[in-house]
């Protein structure tokens, strides 16, 4: 598959989308590496609202943009012989990961590395971009929004992720402490920022700060938070949705924990909660067998067939790796009701 062109969407002033907010996924990151300058910018020229970095700290205690801790599958890290020595074995939430963790890399270390395509048997046209991209800080990921924002004359807001943070507060590197910081330094205000987390804990120290931002208690679809003691099904009843109402704005489910005969999506609205789901992917192996197309896993299915049912089911937002197919979905959805 090959992405299209994108341009600028017109309009100037603070962005209201007519219809569910698009979420760009770690950036665009169908068409780019994920967390990197070319897939935020991509999404945002593609007509993404909020943009989202996952949160993990580096040595020296910087907020950098990673989806996890362990850099081996998203960096050059492993060809680097240099941090060859750093290669180790780590437990992070109750689970053996081996690799190269951020927290064992002063930022600029971290600096020298380049990016790479996560999942290059998938989407082995975004290879091509192997080597051009760096770790961004989260610093420099509200720098680049705001630059896309006078751009493309749409507010665009960040949607950070607080990675493993009960891990990284045992290690002594705890995330919501720095992430308040720059959010302060910022003067980021409920228009430029929505904080994310699987752990209730780590919102709820967000919260204690008071900064004024919306709140978004992120949910899986088996297991639970690590080391909360409550499950995630739990969570999704009506009466834990109106525990995470007392704390945060939002929930993010798993988009199959919202069909029907769920009432996951009705019982959220009811508890005063907006709804945003995940991920939505265009790969055939990504998508329910009833939209997918022909039996080549990479190809692309119906994925606008998704977005239009959970855009008609009444969903407040979408989490996605491909930023312009749900923009078009959404127009064409505009364009019939």
């Amino acid at each position: 598959a090959t992405a299209p062109a994108v341009a600028a969407p017109a309009g100037r002033g603070p962005h209201r989308p007519s219809g569910p907010l698009v979420i760009g996924h770690r950036g665009a990151a169908g068409w780019r590496p994920e967390h990197t300058a070319d897939a935020y910018t991509y999404a945002v020229r593609a007509g993404a609202d909020w943009i989202e970095p996952d949160l993990v700290p580096t040595k020296d205690h910087v907020l950098v943009v990673r989806h996890e801790n362990e850099i081996g599958g998203t960096t050059d890290v492993a060809g680097r012989p240099e941090f060859a020595d750093r290669r180790t074995t780590k437990t992070v939430d109750g689970k053996a990961v081996t690799g190269w963790f951020t927290e064992d890399f002063l930022l600029r270390e971290l600096r020298t590395l380049r990016t790479v395509e996560r999942l290059p048997l998938v989407r082995d046209r975004n290879t091509v971009f192997d080597g051009r991209g760096s770790v961004m800080t989260f610093q420099e990921v509200i720098d680049l929004a705001r630059r896309l924002s006078r751009e493309s004359g749409r507010r665009i807001a960040v949607f950070p992720e607080t990675k493993h943070p009960t891990y990284f507060r045992s290690i002594g590197l705890p995330l919501e402490e720095e992430l308040i910081r720059v959010i302060r330094r910022n003067r980021l205000t409920a228009r430029d920022c929505v904080v994310q987390s699987f752990e209730p804990t780590s919102l709820r120290r967000v919260a204690a700060a008071r900064l004024g931002l919306p709140l978004w208690q992120a949910l899986g679809t088996s297991g639970g938070p690590y080391g909360h003691g409550v499950s995630y099904r739990d969570m999704m009843t009506p009466a834990g949705l109106r525990e995470i109402a007392s704390y945060a704005d939002w929930i993010g489910p798993d988009k199959s924990s919202l069909v029907p005969p769920s009432t996951l999506l009705a019982d959220a609205h009811a508890a005063g909660l907006k709804v945003g789901a995940y991920t939505f992917r265009a790969e055939n192996q990504y998508l329910p067998a009833a939209y997918r197309r022909g039996s080549a896993p990479t190809a692309f299915g119906d994925a606008f067939a998704e977005y239009a049912f959970h855009y008609g089911q009444g969903v407040d937002a979408v989490v996605t790796d491909f930023p312009d197919i749900a923009v078009q979905a959404r127009e064409d959805r505009r364009g019939r009701v």
